[in-house]
Parts: structure tokens; sequence; C-alpha cells
């Protein structure tokens, strides 16, 4: 009895500290977000006797993986080490060699990761054939939400979509005379816009152009495209977006409808224009989703307005929610708002969300959530009458 009581203490008291250091390596794959893309975030911590001897996390997409820097790091300082990991290590030949021999060499005793990588090429199981203890599911669910993102695009091969809305009370996006400017505070908008520094990219409507011009550039220099869906080409050719094309690539979707000349103007200007399909006068959707995939955007930033908003929810192709909330009502049967469309014909067909957190941010509220989906159709599922 004693020594039973023992044994379960002990798997107690290591499944603690295996939960402790993956905390860890997951904190680490953080800081890679916004840089990795298409990557996944990945960090990795190295413990021996109870001791943490070196960590690493993944910076940028082509420089070396999490469990290289970490074992790099150690030095000599490895063997019979314990290697906490959030994604399982790669067994392939990449831009960078496989981690698997790098783990195998360095004479680890034990790898711990958060969860499988479906493009690793079997890392765990090559660790296994050389004798190393492995165990998968430490912190999983976490580790799947830190790269979410990298686990859809790795399925579907399409963006996986944040909507970013900053609202009144009522839902209104701007006054009936389109005065948006500003809704939400100050802090509020700074949060809002460092959003994008984790993002491939951001995509608006024609609408949002001609009303607001914004130029949507990151707030840091990285990678980053600049989306547009602009059935005709409205686009006015002074417009801002069409600006810096050094520092983030500007990607319009039209249809054949649109005016060639037009068209020649703006790739003279640098801008990629891509024709596809028009579905009931509008860029075919499906069609950008397809395309951005080709083009690596593995995270996309939706900013509408209403009526692009109004279609990701109709392709049922919302991942996440940025709800911005400002304390105010702003009225109006003529006001827009956040998502307008067609909407729904009757209230069991309306996606539900699952908010996971509800923020004070200066005055305003922010809500992060999800739509409630099946696991395999990657549909939303609908309350029951």
């Amino acid at each position: 009895m004693s020594q039973g009581y023992n044994t379960a203490g002990i798997k107690v008291i290591k499944a603690v500290e295996d939960k402790k250091w993956m905390r860890l390596a997951l904190e680490l794959a953080k800081k890679g977000e916004g840089k990795v893309s298409p990557n996944p975030m990945v960090g990795a911590v190295l413990i021996k006797e109870g001791k943490l001897i070196a960590t690493g996390f993944h910076h940028y997409f082509g420089g070396p993986h999490a469990e290289v820097e970490a074992i790099e790091k150690a030095k000599n300082n490895t063997r019979d080490a314990t290697l906490y990991v959030s994604l399982e290590p790669c067994n392939r030949y990449g831009k960078t060699p496989p981690c698997t021999q790098k783990i195998i060499q360095a004479g680890i005793a034990r790898v711990v990761a958060a969860t499988l990588d479906p493009t690793s090429g079997g890392g765990i199981k090559q660790l296994e054939k050389e004798g190393i203890e492995t165990q998968i599911g430490t912190c999983e669910e976490e580790a799947k939400k830190v790269n979410e993102a990298f686990l859809k695009y790795i399925r579907r091969r399409v963006p996986f979509v944040t909507v970013k809305v900053a609202s009144s009370l009522d839902g209104k996006i701007a006054t009936y005379k389109r005065e948006s400017r500003w809704i939400t505070s100050e802090e509020a908008r700074k949060f809002a816009h460092s959003l994008r520094d984790r993002m491939d990219a951001i995509l608006v409507g024609i609408n949002t152009i001609i009303s607001d011009d914004p130029s949507l550039l990151p707030p840091f220099e990285k990678n980053f495209a600049r989306i547009v869906l602009d059935s005709k080409l409205r686009i006015p050719l002074e417009a801002r977006i069409l600006i810096d094309q050094e520092r983030a690539d500007t990607f319009i979707f039209t249809t054949s409808g649109a005016d060639k000349q037009k068209l020649k103007e703006l790739e003279n200007k640098g801008v990629k224009v891509a024709i596809v399909q028009a579905e009931e006068g509008r860029v075919n959707l499906t069609q950008v989703l397809k395309k951005l995939g080709e083009l690596e955007i593995m995270n996309l930033l939706v900013e509408g307005g209403g009526e692009v908003i109004a279609s990701f929810f109709e392709k049922k192709s919302v991942d996440k929610i940025f709800l911005f909330l400002a304390p105010r009502i702003i009225g109006g049967r003529n006001a827009p708002t956040w998502v307008e469309g067609k909407g729904v014909e009757f209230l069991k067909e309306t996606p539900y969300f699952d908010i996971k957190s509800v923020k004070k941010i200066g005055e305003d509220f922010l809500l992060e959530g999800y739509p409630k989906q099946t696991p395999d159709t990657h549909a939303y599922s609908f309350p029951e009458n």
C-alpha cells in the first residue's frame, strides 16, 4: 500500500514538473508570433537534474528551430537531459536539417512534446527508435491554441481568419454620416493596431478604402500584405494603400468585368491584381482564400467593413473575432453595423460564439471568441431548437 502511494505521488510530482516546464516552452514559442509564418511557433526548454540549463524558440522563418537553439546554448551539458518542446520535433529536411538528428547526437534521454506536428515526418517515432523516452500531450490544448493558425493552414491550405471590429454598444461602426474616427479609446486603438504585427496580411473591402483611405501598414517592419476586395476596380489611383509597396505588398482581387486600362495602371505601380470569378456581383471569396493560401498567407486579419465581414460569415470562413466595444450608443437606422449583408432568415441559423475572454482596455471592452464549429467540417454548429 505504502509503495503504491509513493509511486502515485512520484507520478503526480513528475506531471506537475512537466506542466511547469512545458508552459515555459509555450511562453517562449509565442515570441515568434508574426515572424515565423508559415512555420509554427515553437519553444524549447532543456532540464537536467531538475535544473534549467537552456531555452530556445523559433525566431524567424528559415532560422534555427527551437530545439537546436536550446541544445547549442547548453553546449556540452545535454547528455541525459530532458527536452520540453511545444511541438513534435521535425524529422525531415527543409530550410534546416532534422531536429531529431540534433537531439539524438546531444544524448538527450527524454523528450516531452505538447502535441504532434502533422508535418514533422515522424519525429517522435524516430526518437523512440533511438531509445529516447518520449511523451506526448502535456499542455496539449494550450499548445494547439498557440499554433491554431498553423494547424488550420496545414489541414486546409487556406488562412486562419481573424475578424477585428471596433463598435459601439449597439453594433455601429460609424454614424449615419459615415463618421467613424474614433469610436474606441486610444488605448484600444493601440492594441488593435498591434494585432497587425501578429498577422501575415490584412484585408478590407473597397468601401473602406474609399471612405477612410487607410494605409494599412504594420506597426513594425515585417513581411506583410494588404488585401483589397474590389470587384470593379473602383480604387482611386492616389489611395494611400497603393504607396509604400516596399514596406508591404498590395494585392487587389477583382473580376473579369474590371477596367483593363486601370488594371495596367495599378500593375505599373507595383500592385498585384488577381482576377477571380464573380459571385453575386462580388469577388468569389472561396477563390480569394485559396489564392492567399497559395501565397503562404497563414494568418489573415479582416477589418471590414460590414459587407465584407458578412461575406466571411456567409462562407463560414471566420475562425476568430476580436470585438472592441466602446461604451457609447450611436443609433440611426442608416448607420452601418459591423455585420451587414443579407443576414439570416431564422434565429436557429445564427452562429454561436464561445467568448473566451473579456478584457477592459482603456474605457472599452475587448471580447475574444471563436465560432462554435464541428471539428471535421470546420462549419459552424447551430444551436438546437
